[in-house]
């Protein structure tokens, strides 16, 4: 004697088995990585490393596309309007939160709804440094320093809106300080003013500065991370040396367009975790002044709602707008 399944009961089987079923298929092709930035940056070197773990891990291909221009903006886009099917993902840095508000409604895409996040990559740790001209070299000297001089010392960063801005916007609003930015066009130039004594102090990528620090042609005064950074030992944090409570640590993330199969995005969140887990990947990272940041899509959700309102708040403090 045959029984008959009922439809709703096989149906509801199915929808069991199906989850599970794409996570197991997937990646049945190359998969695209969209970086929105140029070749060589610090996204690009993550994003690469990244990459060609996932690559072997997976059987697949994962190809980069470097999709620079308007600070991550032309790339964020293309993968807004991308596909919900894994075959597009992006790797991007904090600058994805501030561009919400630095653009606002010349954006072609929401930056909470049209994105899930996979998980974090990597710290971008920002370091308080000094040219040696600048008579302090702990963090209680140089707030002694800046507010017996209001208005005098200058700063850089490397553009309105910018991680090193926002940075110091927030060190100045917490410490009740009065300094003068000066805005380059870039981490490169940035740096050259501060090494040249053009400007006095800046908050910089540890990996644009390291060299500098360690040849003595620059001071780091303290770092921004909630952590000390083992690519400069000893030096501390500010919330420990002078600002209690400062954190502010940029960040590296990968990310899909919103909608896209969670079974796929936490089998792309285990693998990058277990890639982010290898020492040579490690140690590539720490020699570029990065630090290896796990999370789980959860975790990376709540941030990036977090940072939104972070950001958002810095930038409108300091007044920073894109024309």
């Amino acid at each position: 004697m045959k029984f008959a399944i009922p439809a709703a009961v096989a149906a509801a089987a199915l929808s069991l088995f199906a989850p599970a079923a794409v996570a197991q298929a997937y990646p049945s092709k190359t998969v695209r990585v969209v970086i929105p930035w140029p070749p060589g940056g610090s996204n690009d070197i993550v994003g690469r490393m990244v990459v060609q773990k996932l690559s072997e891990s997976m059987g697949q291909q994962f190809v980069v596309d470097n999709r620079g221009g308007a600070s991550g903006v032309l790339g964020s886009e293309v993968v807004a309007k991308a596909p919900a099917d894994g075959y597009t993902i992006m790797v991007h840095s904090a600058t994805h939160m501030g561009n919400a508000h630095l653009y606002g409604a010349k954006l072609g895409y929401d930056t909470l709804k049209d994105f899930t996040g996979i998980g974090l990559l990597s710290a971008q740790p920002g370091v308080l440094t000094a040219h040696p001209s600048l008579p302090a070299k702990i963090t209680k000297e140089f707030l002694a320093l800046a507010k017996s001089r209001p208005g005098q010392i200058l700063y850089s960063s490397s553009g309105n809106g910018s991680a090193p801005h926002l940075q110091m916007a927030l060190l100045i609003s917490m410490a009740k300080l009065d300094l003068v930015h000066v805005p380059y066009k870039g981490g490169a130039p940035q740096v050259v003013a501060l090494v040249s004594g053009e400007t006095q102090v800046s908050f910089a990528t540890i990996g644009t500065v390291v060299n500098h620090i360690r040849s003595g042609r620059l001071r780091a005064i303290a770092v921004g991370s909630a952590k000390p950074v083992n690519s400069l030992p000893g030096v501390p944090t500010l919330s420990e040396s002078g600002v209690p409570g400062y954190e502010m640590s940029p960040w590296i993330g990968m990310f899909a367009p919103a909608g896209t199969p969670k079974t796929i995005v936490d089998r792309l969140n285990a693998e990058t975790n277990k890639a982010l887990a290898i020492p040579d990947v490690i140690q590539k990272l720490e020699s570029q002044g990065l630090a290896p940041w796990t999370s789980t899509p959860d975790e990376f959700n709540a941030r990036l709602k977090v940072d939104y309102e972070k950001y958002g708040s810095l930038i409108k403090l300091t007044g920073a707008k894109i024309e």
